[in-house]
């Protein structure tokens, strides 16, 4: 017989006592849907590198969220792909475009029932396909930050809980809250993204909302993958700016900087679990290599060990359908 006196094993013998010991679960009110929201009418179509998700005119998004708040969906973030696409970003700011307009019926429906959030960024409404205006060839800093806070204020008048300044413009979010709170929005949260990576885990994004830069690449403003230490100085200045809500995105691959985040802040701290590491997912999947529900369970829980709040997944639909939760 063995002299052995410490046995952690005994805390793993069956399914039962390892509930019972459980450091870390995922939180359900933690999640958050994003969808994709285009022009027309009764459009669905399928982003062919994100099975499953799909970029939709406002009639079939109501369709679609329909479905899913029946299952217990709760939480979005929508993202605007519009047909038109100019220098100055126009549609980012109309009132009249589709995401306040979906924004605006979603809330008439649902009131509180529903967290909306939306993305506060250029992208998807410039021609250039970069995130700020250009000036001389460069993505010009300060002449962006005033389309983003009136992007901001549209977004919250069509009755936006949350609005996610996903540019990594230098001052954002400072000029997102003075416009807000001068506009009589003082209850709309700002989620930051406050350590957004350049990162090559965003191609399926970039197909979903046709955003992908004409010329040059996004590094100029997106944080470097190699630095860590930065993502500190991100945080300082969005917490001393008024964020409500601080992100880290991607999150596979950044779950030191989530850890970082949850020691250094009370704020409380969300991740992006991008399209890429979903559609990875996916791809495996279907390729019967790997159990898919074992797979996300295991990525999201990662997520959340490693100190965040909130994750933007878009493997939420499929959690809620399948009951993976529960």
């Amino acid at each position: 017989m063995s002299d052995l006196m410490y046995r952690p094993r005994r805390r793993r013998r069956n399914k039962i006592i390892r509930d019972l010991v459980g450091e870390t679960g995922i939180r359900r009110d933690g999640l958050i849907q994003p969808y994709f929201v285009c022009d027309g009418k009764g459009i669905k179509h399928e982003i062919e590198s994100m099975p499953g998700i799909y970029r939709e005119s406002i009639d079939s998004l109501m369709k679609t969220i329909e479905k899913d708040f029946k299952t217990g969906l709760k939480r979005i973030m929508i993202f605007g792909v519009p047909d038109h696409k100019d220098a100055d970003a126009s549609a980012a700011v109309d009132s009249d475009s589709i995401v306040p307009q979906a924004i605006g019926k979603l809330k008439q429906k649902y009131g509180e029932e529903l967290f909306v959030s939306a993305d506060v960024c250029l992208c998807a409404y410039t021609d250039s396909g970069h995130c700020g205006l250009i000036k001389n060839g460069q993505v010009d800093n300060d002449s962006t930050l005033p389309v983003l806070a009136e992007m901001a204020v549209s977004l919250a008048e069509a009755g936006c809980d949350c609005v996610g300044p996903s540019d990594m413009m230098d001052g954002r979010v400072e000029i997102i809250r003075e416009e807000l709170d001068a506009a009589g929005f003082t209850d709309t949260l700002i989620m930051a993204y406050t350590a957004k990576y350049a990162s090559s885990y965003y191609g399926p994004f970039r197909d979903a909302c046709e955003s992908a830069p004409g010329e040059g690449d996004r590094r100029g403003y997106q944080m470097d993958f190699r630095n860590r230490r930065e993502a500190m100085t991100e945080l300082e200045l969005d917490d001393e700016e008024g964020a409500d809500i601080v992100m880290v995105k991607p999150a596979l691959a950044y779950l030191d900087i989530i850890a970082d985040f949850r020691r250094l802040t009370q704020l409380p701290v969300a991740a992006y679990n991008v399209s890429g590491e979903y559609t990875m997912v996916k791809l495996m999947a279907r390729e019967k290599v790997v159990d898919e529900k074992e797979l996300v369970l295991e990525n999201l829980t990662a997520i959340t060990r490693a100190g965040a709040d909130i994750i933007l997944t878009y493997h939420l639909r499929d959690i809620l359908k399948g009951g993976w939760l529960d």
